[in-house]
C-alpha cells in the first residue's frame, strides 16, 4: 500500500500528552475509590468466545460485535462489555465461594455500530461487580459508591436515575404478554421509541386501553414520590415488590446521605436483557448518555455454572472526560516537569544533575541543544507540556 495511513478508522481516535495524563488521572481516582470499598482487582482477556456475549446471555446484539477466529475455528469476539466477562471469572474462581465477592476492573469495550451518533467504537471502562448478596443493602451500596465514584473525580452536578425491571415484568405479565413480545417491547422502550413499541402491541392485538396502561410506565420518572404513583397503577404482586424494593433502597441510600443525587424512572429499561432487578444511570451536563449504567442481574452467573445473584455498574470513562472538560472541571497542576536543554559539551554535568533531581523524586527531560532551533522553539515546546522549571544550560553557571 503506497498511500501513508496517518487516520484511524471510523469510531476510534489517539489520545496523547495533557489529555492522556487528564484521563489517567480520572482512572486512577476511580480505581482508589473502589479499592476503598474493598473491592479487589481482576484483569479479563480483551477477547472471549463468542458464547460468552451470545443472544441467550441477552447481551450486545451479534451484529455490533467485532468476530473472528482462531486457527481451530472457534468464533471469537472483543469484549463489547465487561459484565459477561466478570460473570464467566466469578463463576470459574468462585464456584464454591458462598461469601460475597467484590470485583473491579478497567480496560477497553468494542462495539461495532454503524450508527455511531457521535458515539466511540472503542471506550475505555472501569467499573465493579458484587457477587453474591442479593440484599437491599448490596443495592444501597453499590449506588451509593457510584455517586461517591462520580464525586471523587470532580463532578458535583449529576442525578442517578433509577428504576426496576421488575416492574416492568410484573406489567407485562399482568397483560398476558409473552417473552418474545416484553422483550421486543424492552427494545423499543430502551430506545425510546414508544411509537414503535405502540405500533407493536397493536400488532399482538393489544386493546387500547391495555397499550395506553402498559405504555404509561414511560411517564413515571421524577422524586421519590413517583414511586407512590408507580405503586397505584398497578395491582399485580410482582410490580408492587418491585416498588417496595425502591423503597426499601431508598431508605438506605438517606442513610449513607446521598438522597439529593437520587431520582427514579420506572421506564428505564435496559438494552442488556441479563438485568433482573434494579437497574440505576448516572447523567450529567455536557455529554449526551449516561456516564455512568449498573444493575442487577441475579440470574447470569447460572449461564456459567454458579446460581448466585450479582449487581454492578460500569463508567465510561471517555464520557466522564467530556462531561468534566465541558464543566470545566480542574484535575489538578499538571505541570511537574522539568525540562533540560543543553549543549552537547556538558552532557555529563546535566546526567549528573538529572539524576540527583530524579532519585529526588523530580520528573526530569533532557534535551541536546540543536544548533538549528532557537531558544523560542524550547520555550513553546515547554510551554505545550506544561513545564514546571525550565533550563536552557547554554553555560555550566545555568545548573547551580
Amino acid at each position: 500500500m503506497s498511500k501513508r495511513l496517518i487516520h484511524t478508522p471510523e469510531g476510534v481516535r489517539d489520545i496523547y500528552g495533557l489529555e492522556y495524563a487528564k484521563k489517567i488521572k480520572v482512572q486512577d481516582l476511580l480505581h482508589q475509590n473502589f479499592k476503598l470499598f474493598g473491592f479487589q482487582d481482576i484483569l479479563t482477556p480483551t477477547f472471549e468466545f463468542f458464547d460468552v456475549f451470545g443472544s441467550e446471555i441477552g447481551t450486545t446484539p451479534s451484529k455490533e460485535l467485532y468476530k473472528f477466529f482462531d486457527k481451530e475455528g472457534n468464533t471469537l469476539v472483543l469484549r463489547p462489555d465487561f459484565t459477561p466477562s466478570m460473570a464467566r471469572c466469578a463463576a470459574k474462581y468462585f464456584v464454591d465461594t458462598n461469601i460475597p465477592v467484590r470485583l473491579t476492573y478497567a480496560g477497553n469495550t468494542f462495539t461495532n455500530t454503524s450508527n455511531l451518533q457521535g458515539k466511540l467504537k472503542e471506550v475505555t471502562q472501569t467499573g465493579v461487580e458484587l457477587i453474591g448478596d442479593d440484599s437491599v443493602a448490596a443495592d444501597a451500596e453499590l449506588i451509593n459508591l457510584a455517586v461517591e465514584a462520580l464525586r471523587c473525580s470532580g463532578l458535583r452536578e449529576f442525578q442517578v436515575s433509577i428504576g426496576e425491571i421488575e416492574y416492568f415484568k410484573g406489567i407485562c405479565e399482568e397483560f398476558g404478554l409473552n417473552d418474545e413480545t416484553e422483550v421486543e417491547l424492552r427494545e423499543f422502550i430502551s430506545n425510546k421509541n414508544y411509537f414503535g413499541a405502540e405500533e407493536l402491541l397493536e400488532s399482538k392485538q393489544i386493546s387500547k386501553d391495555k397499550i395506553t396502561a402498559i405504555l404509561k410506565v414511560t411517564e413515571l420518572f421524577g422524586s421519590y414520590e413517583t414511586l407512590q404513583l408507580a405503586k397505584q397503577y398497578v395491582t399485580n404482586a410482582r410490580s408492587i415488590q418491585a416498588i417496595k424494593r425502591l423503597e426499601a433502597v431508598y431508605e438506605t441510600l438517606c442513610v449513607y446521605g446521598v438522597e439529593q443525587y437520587v431520582s427514579f424512572d420506572l421506564g428505564m429499561i435496559s438494552m442488556y436483557h441479563y438485568y433482573t432487578g434494579i437497574v440505576f444511570k448516572a447523567y450529567t451536563y455536557g455529554v449526551g448518555d449516561a456516564v455512568l449504567t449498573g444493575g442487577r442481574y441475579d440470574g447470569l452467573l447460572s449461564y456459567f455454572g454458579k446460581n448466585t445473584p450479582a449487581i454492578g455498574f460500569v463508567i465510561v470513562v471517555d464520557d466522564l472526560m467530556v462531561a468534566l472538560t465541558s464543566q470545566k472541571i480542574s484535575l489538578g497542576d499538571f505541570s511537574q516537569l522539568t525540562l533540560l536543554v543543553y549543549k552537547k559539551e556538558f552532557f555529563k554535568e546535566v546526567l549528573q544533575k538529572a539524576k540527583q533531581m530524579r532519585e529526588a523524586g523530580e520528573l526530569v527531560e533532557m534535551m541536546p541543544l540543536e544548533e538549528q532551533v532557537t531558544k523560542e522553539t524550547y520555550l513553546e515546546y515547554a510551554s505545550n507540556r506544561q513545564v514546571k522549571t525550565f533550563y536552557y544550560v547554554d553555560s555550566l553557571e545555568v545548573l547551580n
